[in-house]
């Protein structure tokens, strides 16, 4: 378990800046997750601080819609019922030069049993109105938009 930590630590710091300059474009997805009550769907990585939504990167020959929901699945036991509904793409250089992320709006799913693991260590659903307070900036941003909020910039 140390060993894998170690090596997503370290591929984190070495390969991902490596992978920046040689692909120049990169594309994620996040997606918020809207139960019956408008609670949304958080999780903290086992490697990086703070609550996020739920999201990763798209495959080579995956469309950014199956890899959202890949990505709910694998991180978060939930299974889509209906199309997502894409928000918006954001630009996310300020973080990683060159990444997008592709934030969709999820209000029919199922969930399925949640075990934390390697890369997720813990995640629940909270009340829109009372985050956390290690939640996100951008994701932050993302809840409120979902939610009816004018989208201010297209930048994560």
């Amino acid at each position: 378990m140390i060993k894998r930590i170690a090596f997503r630590t370290a591929s984190r710091f070495v390969l991902q800046p490596w992978y920046r300059q040689v692909r120049g474009l990169t594309l994620g997805t996040r997606s918020v997750v809207l139960d019956d009550e408008d609670r949304v769907l958080l999780l903290r990585h086992t490697y990086a601080p703070g609550w996020f939504l739920p999201g990763g990167g798209v495959e080579r020959g995956e469309t950014i819609y199956d890899a959202a929901l890949r990505e709910l699945r694998e991180e978060a036991a939930v299974t889509v019922e209906e199309e997502p509904r894409l928000m918006g793409i954001y630009l996310n250089d300020r973080v990683f030069p060159g990444d997008h992320v592709a934030c969709f709006v999820v209000r029919r799913f199922r969930r399925d049993a949640f075990q934390p693991g390697r890369e997720i260590a813990e995640l629940a659903f909270f009340d829109t109105a009372e985050l956390p307070d290690a939640t996100t900036g951008g994701s932050r941003r993302r809840i409120a938009e979902a939610l009816g909020a004018p989208i201010r910039s297209y930048v994560w």
